[in-house]
């Protein structure tokens, strides 16, 4: 450990002191590294064009195990080859890159060793047929973007052929039962949404086609549900845990945080109790009389109409932004708000509000949306409650925080704006993606949005706390699942008992942990961003500004938070002051 923080420290002073380097090999450090970009979106068509790279639409990864060792080989390669070069060869920016790489090479590395992606994970395949980004962004013609859709329908049979030759015999069972699911919603979506997003094609040869190939692609995503559901679901285990060190490898070489598991565990339980403080302590000034779950289920009930959830959603978010820029908080790099709408109906399914942002490559299709799903006319009057209970003001605003401003769309804009190298548009740190939005639902309560009477205050700091409550559990029960092997119900009934979740929803959170032990990562951000706040006030003092701090923050694409201590601090230190 101590070797490894003195590795570090010696990686800090190269970075922050540049009279260390010579740009001599910059040039052949780019080769390199745009060489192994080419070849990562290639096999990854479907990232490239999500991305805005659009050089590979039409493609599909070819999932055969001839594929995937080669690709697993040019990993291993590219990785010693990154490794050549010296630190010291290089200028500050590209060790910085450097680095940012190498975190993106080892991170893919882990899905295919340790996580053994594509023998014990269904999943992979369920959603290998992603065909959102062709139907719901206009970045060529609809005739184009269709004829591309047809192209990767035509690899399904492969698709499902190659899952079938590649899975292990058993599985574990979170995975293969939320596999069934997303083949299943991955089918209704082919069915229905699909063909509603190209109905405006009007060249009749080509919707032949497409409804022929569609029947098939659609045929085969169903024939796969029913094969797990038949073969694997009866045969499934509960080996899914990571196991210790794993768990830490994860952590170290794809954030660059070298925090045994105990210690960040002990960190979210002391958390956990503080937050519960703070949820209680505010219900009370609520309703002293109720128990504090109940009074944030009633301030649930204050939400708009169905027939205003746009608009009253696209008010609100625009006084967000106008607090955010009154208040100095950080730079909004586009005049142009967010355009708040319905979420598309092909969407719906999986999504509650989201923000929708253009690949950072996308030179056409640059438009950004905030979606937001109604009501549906077909559901009863108590259906439709429910739903928009899930939309009180409260929360609704907490979660736009989290989603535009600051958050994710203003992480993007600054991503735009502040010309990042290809590498740090390609490659980012889940850890800070997430922490930054999450983090953001806090520093703007905190800042003072929704005060008013001492009522309201109240009401968005009891709806910011249970959003909080929710991530620390995930980063509890991510630690206990991987590390010390709990089952699925014992998850469960954690979120259950500390973030007071319903079954469903919480048994929802249990099985995610399962295959998403990055969910950590939620708190674990924010927690880091909190803390480089404060170390940035203690070094600048009176000439600390949260505006340039955040400013600065989203300058450098979004690296792994180690590397932004390195950048922003005159003297890294106190790194470990955070348990």
């Amino acid at each position: 450990m101590k070797q490894f923080l003195v590795t570090l420290l010696a990686a800090s002073l190269l970075i922050s002191d540049s009279s260390f380097a010579a740009p001599s090999r910059d040039a052949e450090f780019k080769k390199v590294s745009d060489e192994f970009i080419r070849g990562y979106l290639a096999w990854r068509p479907i990232t490239a064009t999500q991305l805005g790279v659009h050089d590979y639409d039409g493609k599909i990864t070819d999932h055969s195990s001839n594929s995937i060792s080669s690709e697993l080989l040019r990993l291993k390669g590219f990785e010693q080859r990154i490794l050549a070069f010296s630190p010291e060869s290089l200028s500050a920016a590209s060790r910085f890159d450097m680095r940012i790489l190498l975190a993106g090479i080892r991170a893919e590395l882990f899905k295919f060793q340790e996580m053994d992606e594509f023998r014990e994970n269904p999943m992979t395949y369920a959603e290998a047929l992603d065909l959102n980004i062709y139907a719901k962004r206009n970045f060529a013609p609809a005739e184009q973007r269709l004829r591309h859709v047809i192209a990767i329908e035509n690899q399904a049979p492969k698709i499902f052929s190659d899952a079938r030759s590649m899975l292990n015999r058993t599985l574990p069972k979170p995975f293969v039962e939320t596999a069934i699911e997303m083949a299943n919603g991955a089918a209704d979506f082919l069915g229905k949404d699909l063909v509603d997003a190209f109905k405006g094609v009007g060249d009749d040869a080509l919707q032949k086609e497409f409804a022929a190939v569609n029947s098939r692609a659609l045929a085969e995503l169903t024939n796969y549900s029913k094969w797990l559901e038949k073969e694997h679901l009866p045969v499934a285990h509960t080996k899914y845990a990571l196991g210790r060190d794993n768990f830490q490898k994860m952590l170290r070489e794809t954030e660059l945080i070298d925090w045994p598991a105990e210690k960040i565990l002990k960190l979210g339980m002391k958390e956990l109790k503080r937050e519960q403080k703070v949820f209680a302590d505010t219900a009370r000034l609520i309703d002293p009389k109720k128990k504090p779950i109940e009074v944030f289920k009633e301030i649930q009930h204050d939400h708009p109409t169905a027939e205003n959830l746009i608009s009253d959603t696209a008010k609100n978010l625009g006084a967000i932004r106008q607090f955010v820029i009154d208040r100095n908080i950080i730079t909004i790099q586009s005049k142009e708000p967010a355009r708040v709408e319905e979420t598309p109906q092909y969407l719906r399914a999986t999504s509650f509000a989201s923000m929708d942002t253009p690949g950072p490559f996308e030179t056409k299709a640059t438009e950004a949306y905030y979606y937001v799903t109604p009501v549906e006319a077909k559901w009863s009057a108590k259906e439709k409650e429910e739903w928009l209970t899930a939309f009180n003001y409260y929360t609704t605003d907490v979660v736009s925080i989290h989603e535009a401003y600051p958050g994710h769309y203003v992480q993007f804009l600054w991503l735009n704006a502040s010309k990042p190298s290809d590498i740090q548009k390609i490659f980012d740190s889940y850890c800070f993606v997430e922490g930054w939005a999450h983090y953001c639902e806090q520093m703007v309560i905190d800042e003072g949005y929704g005060r008013g009477d001492k009522i309201r205050a109240a009401k968005y700091r009891l709806a910011q706390s249970d959003e909080a409550l929710l991530r620390i559990c995930r980063l509890c029960v991510s630690i206990k699942t991987h590390c010390e092997g709990i089952s699925v119900e014992e998850a469960t009934k954690f979120f259950e008992d500390n973030c007071y979740y319903e079954h469903q929803p919480a048994m929802s959170e249990a099985k995610r942990g399962t295959y998403d032990p990055q969910y950590l990562l939620y708190t674990l951000g924010k927690l880091q961003f909190l803390k480089l706040r404060a170390d940035l006030q203690k070094q600048d003092g009176k000439n600390f500004s949260l505006q340039k701090f955040h400013d600065e923050l989203l300058q450098h694409g979004c690296p792994p938070i180690r590397l932004l201590r390195e950048r922003m601090l005159k003297k890294e230190k106190s790194w470990d002051e955070l348990f």
